[in-house]
């Protein structure tokens, strides 16, 4: 239904998401997109980078008169996050977003839409293609890879851009003015198990977590929905010490960024105990969905009978395994003091996983105060050091600190309020915005960002709404006309 899309306003905008969604960009896999990207830029006859990381950047001169205005630089991130549901057969390195439009929404058909970023991507191409639009000097910043690693930003050399001010348009809530964001702090966590025979008299069970919602371990985490790794090993605390269970197999979550909606695990025990460990199965399947009948209201939890396995993790190894998981901090950790409502600081136990000899745990930690977040590292590092694990933290990025006294935020405040009659809202993201990263380059910028509302990035459940992302447009091509005279 991508051509469906050319019916909605504004036109232009919407065609180019289309063109978007053909053309596959998960994470890591962005070499089309950025050949896209490049030779949209090169038809229109503009200049245009690729720098040695991937970037794109393309340059629009001002339209006449408007060339005495500070420069603007449009940014948005080229890769999208791949989440499918399992019942979805769906490549995300080969198959094209299949859209859909659902009433007043645009969502995908069992899979993240892209929107995050690409309606933001569409809407600096659109101010590119644009004939009738008034603007002072325009570049565009198309980053890669800043879903799984702000690659592209942590690449951006200085000297490439000319502008003044950033306006990022990777936000998610039309009407609302962003002006900082939380940092952020990779943790891997490894433990090495030894293979060792499984236990006489011994069946294998596959137990499946599943049917949770996910979505964005920054944006979402506050929604206090389920953690399907945790949740699992919340099971096997209790399986273990009452069944003798022996893991052989572990494969929960896929993205560090996404909360875990799905986990499986292959274990043996008694043969004598299958009957109650199939009851408390069952047992446990009525308290998760008791305590998260509000936001999980399709959970799933079942065990099946499977195959022998060939071996199982040695017993040491497992029980440290568990306790360490099951201690693990995840979800909210602290409330801001300085704005209701905004999450300061949060972790996600994002994925967990076993692998030749041993298994590897990821968490994304966030806080918009610096000191917390590494207070927050120091407790996982206590808890799985104390477990025998190998702890690893990589990948920091800083935070955006806010200024209340930004020009573009008090321009664009004024702009809002006369054309739509109210005072956006000025608000902090409790997620990874590139902000933080591209004001460390470019210093001089005056930073903002904002975006059409968009619901659970980062799951399957992805939507855009369809009205905002005509007013996200109109305000910014009102934007670029007032944009304020470079002193």
């Amino acid at each position: 239904m991508a051509n469906e899309l050319s019916n909605l306003y504004p036109k232009p905008l919407w065609e180019i998401f289309g063109q978007i969604c053909n053309i596959p960009h998960p994470s890591k896999n962005e070499a089309k997109i950025i050949q896209y990207a490049k030779e949209f830029g090169e038809k229109l006859g503009l200049k245009t980078i690729v720098d040695e990381v991937g970037n794109v950047i393309i340059k629009k001169p001002a339209t006449p008169g408007m060339e005495n205005r500070m420069g603007i630089v449009l940014q948005g991130h080229l890769d999208m996050v791949p989440q499918k549901n399992s019942d979805t057969n769906h490549d995300f390195e080969k198959d094209p977003i299949q859209t859909v439009i659902d009433g007043e929404w645009v969502r995908a058909n069992g899979t993240t839409l892209g929107a995050d970023n690409g309606i933001g991507v569409a809407a600096a191409m659109a101010v590119l293609e644009a004939k009738d639009l008034v603007h002072g000097p325009v570049e565009v910043l198309l980053t890669i890879d800043e879903e799984t690693g702000m690659t592209g930003a942590f690449g951006l050399k200085a000297g490439l851009l000319d502008g003044d001010i950033l306006m990022n348009l990777d936000s998610e809530d039309e009407g609302e003015l962003y002006i900082g964001c939380a940092g952020g702090l990779d943790a891997t966590l490894k433990f090495k198990y030894e293979n060792v025979p499984v236990p006489a008299d011994h069946i294998a069970y596959r137990i499946d977590l599943k049917g949770l919602k996910g979505g964005h371990s920054g944006v979402d985490i506050n929604l206090q929905r389920g953690n399907s790794n945790k949740l699992l090993f919340r099971f096997l605390k209790f399986a273990e010490k009452e069944f003798s269970v022996r893991i052989a197999q572990i494969d929960g979550g896929s993205l560090r960024n996404a909360i875990p909606r799905e986990s499986y695990v292959i274990v043996t025990l008694p043969a004598d105990k299958e009957k109650s460990f199939l009851e408390s199965i069952q047992n446990h399947k009525e308290f998760f969905k008791n305590e998260l009948a509000a936001v999980e209201p399709t959970l799933q939890f079942e065990a099946k009978k499977a195959d022998m396995p060939a071996n199982v993790m040695d017993e040491k190894t497992q029980k440290n395994l568990i306790c360490a998981v099951y201690a693990c901090p995840n979800g909210v950790v602290r409330m801001s003091d300085d704005m209701k409502g905004v999450v300061e600081t949060s972790t996600n136990l994002a994925i967990i996983k076993s692998e030749n000899g041993a298994v590897k745990i990821s968490c994304l930690m966030r806080s918009s105060v610096d000191s917390s977040k590494e207070d927050l590292a120091n407790m996982m590092d206590s808890v799985f050091s104390l477990a025998g694990a190998e702890v690893e933290f990589s990948g920091g990025y800083p935070g955006w600190k806010p200024n209340m006294a930004s020009p573009i935020l008090k321009t664009m405040q004024d702009i809002y309020q006369n054309k739509y009659g109210q005072i956006p809202e000025i608000k902090v993201i409790h997620a990874g915005l590139e902000c933080g990263l591209l004001g460390g380059v470019y210093p001089h910028w005056d930073m903002i960002s904002f975006g059409p509302t968009i619901r659970f990035p980062h799951s399957p459940d992805e939507k855009v709404h369809v009205q905002s992302v005509g007013k996200f447009w109109d305000f910014l091509v009102e934007t670029l006309k007032y944009t304020p005279i470079k002193k």
